[in-house]
């Protein structure tokens, strides 16, 4: 942070050591020495406390899809303050989004309405056990589905730095099988095993892998884990809380053309508004209360804020569909393009991996295809090339264990001062 002040920042985290623990109120946030304070942000930008002005590639790890402060959204949220923001009855609004989102998202007869992607993984996790009476569930390494219990072994995120597993049941995470992605003969072998063949309720997966880098799945492997998953009686639960709405209107099962039984949402949902949802098959979604017997409640869901904000966003997305999504990938692409030009030219070891509106860059010479490979790169240049892109204000996610994503208002300036930031800054972190 040499180039650019922060210093206004320094003493806002000093403050909040103090009543906050680590300071920051999610571990992603933090960074050595510290991290920075945004006091405001719009379209592709950020507007530190500070004063700096940075272009944002973390874009809420995500969820901010449609830009910051998009003044659609906005505009229809200001209308529903003045309604009202909780009501804890139902409403038309909810209605109508789960209405949308069944016409939209492949594998979804019905869906619930709940407010974060943890929430929506730990629900549907406990709603394909219920469904199928068994308890094991699968999950691959590298993969977040959220802070609980049974997910945590092995997960991305800010969960990949250092062991975070202080205070979880064993009782719990005994039932939770991790292995490689992108191995489909491990997942053959845990099905075999006697004491799994008739005891895994689900296999729940990030279709592409974006809590550990990016990790894009190899050709076939999702079609041969739903052969067998299907094969099994086994539960397919698609991830999606990145992909859903971003990599394809109808997230990465319409991407790829492979239909889950359950699958979550969350982030772009509500292009930064807390809110997210399971979808799945009338058969298996009844299975939640009261219509079930599986207990899932909260007083926020579908809070008329989040819902007016996913409405919004929604339908942003279904009319311009056609215009938005080759404008991002043809953005993403431009960026891509030209940091694998200066890899070339300079004879770098770096490996670049990108799908759609999503791309990481890693420090090594070998194909980026699962966690251990992400685990095995140089990390140490990565967080200088991070702190040398934020001293030629460029925010990336300050850690090789997430993705950087690319907003619809992201405009040829942003994207030709990336690139330069980035020739600059690989050039020195080559040279140190």
């Amino acid at each position: 942070m040499n180039d650019i002040n922060f210093n206004k920042s320094r003493v806002l985290f000093e403050r909040a050591t103090k009543v906050i623990p680590g300071g920051v109120n999610s571990p992603v946030r933090y960074f050595k020495p510290y991290p920075f304070f945004v006091e405001s942000a719009n379209g592709s930008k950020l507007f530190t406390n500070d004063g700096n002005v940075l272009i944002d590639y973390c874009l809420g790890y995500g969820s901010v899809f449609l830009g910051h402060a998009n003044q659609e959204i906005g505009t229809e949220i200001k209308y529903q303050i003045d309604k009202g923001n909780l009501f804890c009855t139902p409403t038309e609004k909810e209605l109508q989004l789960a209405e949308i989102c069944t016409r939209i998202i492949p594998c979804a007869e019905m869906v619930r309405i709940m407010n974060t992607g943890a929430e929506a993984a730990m629900h549907s996790i406990r709603l394909a056990r219920s469904f199928t009476n068994k308890t094991k569930l699968v999950k691959f390494e590298g993969g977040y589905h959220g802070a609980f219990d049974y997910v945590l072994n092995k997960a991305g995120s800010a969960a990949a730095t250092m062991d975070y597993t202080d205070g979880i049941l064993t009782e719990s995470a005994s039932k939770t099988i991790t292995i490689p992605f992108n191995d489909i003969e491990s997942v053959q072998k845990v099905i075999n095993k006697k004491e799994n063949r008739d005891d895994l309720a689900c296999i729940i997966i990030e279709p592409v892998l974006a809590n550990a880098g990016l990790i894009l799945p190899e050709k076939e492997y999702l079609n041969n884990l739903r052969s067998i998953a299907k094969e099994n009686n086994i539960l397919l639960v698609f991830d999606e809380v990145i992909t859903g709405f971003r990599l394809a209107l109808g997230g990465a099962s319409e991407f790829f053309g492979i239909r889950p039984d359950i699958a979550i949402f969350a982030k772009t949902l509500g292009n930064g508004y807390p809110i997210s949802l399971v979808a799945g098959s009338k058969e298996i979604m009844s299975g939640f209360a009261p219509s079930g017997s599986v207990y899932q409640a909260s007083t926020f869901a579908g809070n008329p804020i989040s819902v007016t904000a996913a409405l919004k966003t929604l339908e942003i997305l279904v009319n311009e569909k056609n215009t938005i999504y080759p404008k991002v990938v043809i953005n993403c692409d431009k960026i891509v393009d030209a940091i694998r030009d200066i890899v070339h030219d300079k004879r770098l070891d770096i490996t670049l991996n990108s799908i759609g509106s999503m791309f990481q860059l890693f420090f090594s010479d070998i194909p980026i295809k699962d966690y251990s490979s992400v685990k095995s790169t140089n990390t140490e240049s990565f967080y200088k090339l991070f702190k040398i892109l934020l001293s030629k204000n460029i925010f990336i996610p300050p850690s090789p264990y997430e993705t950087c994503f690319i907003s619809t208002v992201h405009n040829e300036e942003d994207i030709e001062k990336t690139i330069d930031a980035y020739e600059s800054a690989l050039s020195t972190v080559m040279n140190s």
